[in-house]
């Protein structure tokens, strides 16, 4: 077989649909059928299929395009992180593009469809983890890439060491008193993400344990996220036979649902049970709530600034960011 590049033809006869076709997958997948969106795609892997510059890529000479690939995009502390990137795209000639992801499946067809459609200069992917084949596939495309809370060897990323936290949240407990401390987070059903809360869970766990506490079973309630069973979850906790003192949520929004259940039964914050959240959200300082800083518009500036520095220079080396926490001390704890 002759040692040639396979081309849009080759892509159409493996799969068995027309040109065009290939092109509707390739620009607006939306618009074709996901079984043979996924011939198409699966041709393209199997050939190292990579589209040339058309006209449309020679029409937006003048600006870019950086994709931003998301879970949970309406989340609070997910728009505060957009918010960052947008502010470092400012007066740039880079538009914003985001990619929600609401299963696995659509986290697969995008690392599938983004690299090899060239309608990008950049990615950031946010809170994702990918498999090797999707990496080898970013890299081999030329798709600059940068993470935001996950690590991964080849690309640079901002992280932060959410053990770390838990045990700063453990620790401010402790020092302040509090034995019977309790946790509210996530059951981590969304098998396409990551799960912080699992590691802010074992970090408060070992910084009770390095304090002489344990952590019962009967204080630990993981559900999956949603905002009207949250306080449901906290009032569990709080109608304990033995209700904890102390509280720390996995998020804010959590560490608001035990504010709200603990003013439906009438106790008093902190006095009755203090509560601990993490993220620092824009309306955390206005709730006077306790929480755990983790420089979220400052991990998507820094995450944009590290895309666009590698697209200007490919040869830069790779960077890891590990951004600081810091505990904000109101008075819900």
């Amino acid at each position: 077989m002759e040692n040639r590049c396979p081309t849009i033809y080759d892509v159409a006869k493996l799969s068995g649909v027309s040109i065009s076709t290939v092109s509707r997958v390739l620009n607006a997948p939306q618009q074709v059928k996901e079984k043979t969106r996924n011939q198409v795609l699966d041709a393209i892997r199997e050939l190292g299929f990579v589209p040339k510059a058309d006209a449309s890529a020679r029409a937006r000479k003048d600006f870019g395009r950086i994709g931003v690939l998301t879970p949970f995009f309406t989340s609070p502390s997910f728009v505060q992180r957009i918010g960052g990137i947008a502010e470092a795209l400012d007066r740039t000639k880079y538009e914003l593009i985001i990619y929600s992801v609401e299963s696995y499946a659509q986290l697969e067809e995008y690392l599938a469809m983004l690299p090899v459609s060239r309608r990008l200069d950049g990615l950031i992917i946010i809170s994702l983890p990918i498999d090797d084949a999707s990496a080898n596939r970013l890299r081999n495309n030329g798709l600059e890439t940068v993470f935001i809370e996950y690590d991964h060897h080849a690309f640079s990323g901002i992280d932060i060491d959410n053990e770390r936290g838990g045990r700063m949240a453990a620790k401010y407990l402790v020092d302040r008193g509090y034995i019977r401390c309790a946790f509210l987070g996530d059951a981590g059903e969304q098998v396409y993400s990551l799960h912080p809360s699992d590691q802010r869970l074992e970090g408060f766990r070992q910084g009770l344990e390095e304090a002489g506490l344990g952590l019962p079973a009967e204080y630990v309630c993981l559900k999956p996220f949603c905002r009207e069973e949250v306080v449901e979850q906290a009032g569990t906790l709080l109608d304990l036979n033995e209700p904890p003192e102390a509280i720390f949520a996995a998020s804010d929004l959590q560490a608001i649902g035990v504010l709200r259940a603990a003013r439906q039964r009438q106790m008093k914050v902190p006095d009755d049970v203090a509560v601990i959240g993490f993220d620092d959200l824009d309306y955390a300082a206005f709730m006077e709530l306790t929480t755990i800083n983790q420089e979220l518009k400052e991990s998507g500036r820094l995450a944009a600034e590290l895309l666009l520095a590698r697209i200007q220079d490919r040869s830069r080396p790779i960077q890891k960011i590990m951004l600081p926490l810091t505990l904000k001390e109101r008075s819900s704890a």
